[in-house]
């Protein structure tokens, strides 16, 4: 996805209406706590919050813990608020809104549930938009031969719309980050090799634990860039088969090279054997696998 998320839709269990204040009220609470982060549904929260003029209807949250996988906690006003997934808060009752909420999940949605004192508040949704060219970096992938699977935190409902959209083989959702690098295991016992692109602070394990990782160099975290092996410095996907289609003429290249080397020395050994071996040919032997070998390499600056 974009990595630009925005609130579609926040709602109150105490609703009366369309832009009531109860509403209004949880939104500003939600900014509060989530006013810290830098997460990208943080962010969308922010912009939401600006647009309806409750980013300072409570003071900024004290004590805010980030709970990897599961949400934000923090304290305002004497309340512990915790804004969480659905799968981390389902066992808090929500009756009222859990339809609601279920709906919005099966339509790519994500769900953020808000609770204060372990009492249920309302929710909020958050679309994201598929990239422009995400489909066609999967078609590119998959033309190279490469299987692709995706490994999300979100919920499977959303998780599965936007594979749809895309092409993405394979889904795995509902992930938690140990989780993350323990189907990245799976898939280097069923594969061999597996390469996995991240963004995230959530995506920091999974890319040390695969035979490559590979960050989003503009939009990434600090945390995945200093992880990765790999970061694709412009927010494009393109560069993604384009980086695999380099890797893989560089190794051709390196093959190739070798070959040249060593057949040409190779060469000069048999002629010194049969006796045609002079000093000037082996200076000829050496200074021209030397250049034969640069021009070769130099091929790549020319990739594309």
């Amino acid at each position: 996805t974009q990595g630009k998320p925005a609130v579609t839709h926040f709602q109150s269990v105490a609703c009366q209406g369309n832009s009531c204040e109860p509403c209004s009220d949880l939104l500003g609470l939600t900014h509060a706590v989530e006013q810290s982060s830098e997460h990208p549904l943080a962010q969308a929260v922010a912009q939401a919050a600006k647009v309806y003029d409750v980013q300072n209807r409570y003071p900024a949250a004290t004590n805010v813990q980030a709970r990897i996988g599961a949400g934000i906690a923090g304290n305002v006003n004497g309340q512990q608020v915790l804004i969480g997934s659905h799968r981390a808060l389902d066992e808090l009752p929500h009756d009222a809104h859990c339809a609601e909420i279920s709906a919005a999940e099966a339509n790519g949605l994500t769900a953020m549930l808000v609770t204060a004192d372990e009492q249920y508040l309302g929710y909020l949704t958050v679309a994201d938009q598929v990239r422009e060219d995400a489909a066609t970096a999967v078609s590119q992938l998959h033309t190279l031969g490469i299987q692709t699977a995706m490994l999300t935190g979100d919920n499977s409902a959303t998780a599965q719309n936007i594979a749809g959209q895309t092409g993405i083989d394979r889904v795995f959702a509902n992930l938690l980050p140990e989780e993350k690098v323990g189907k990245i295991q799976e898939l280097l016992g069923e594969y061999g090799r597996v390469a996995m692109l991240g963004d995230g602070i959530n995506d920091a394990p999974a890319l040390a634990s695969a035979s490559v990782g590979i960050a989003m160099g503009a939009a990434g975290t600090d945390q995945a860039m200093e992880t990765a092996d790999i970061a694709l410095m412009h927010d494009d996907l393109s560069k993604l088969p384009f980086a695999i289609r380099l890797s893989r003429a560089a190794m051709r290249t390196i093959r190739t090279n070798v070959a040249l080397s060593l057949g040409l020395k190779a060469a000069f050994l048999v002629a010194v054997l049969f006796g045609f071996g002079t000093m000037w040919l082996a200076v000829l032997a050496d200074v021209g696998a030397s250049l034969l070998v640069t021009l070769n390499g130099m091929r790549l600056t020319k990739f594309d």
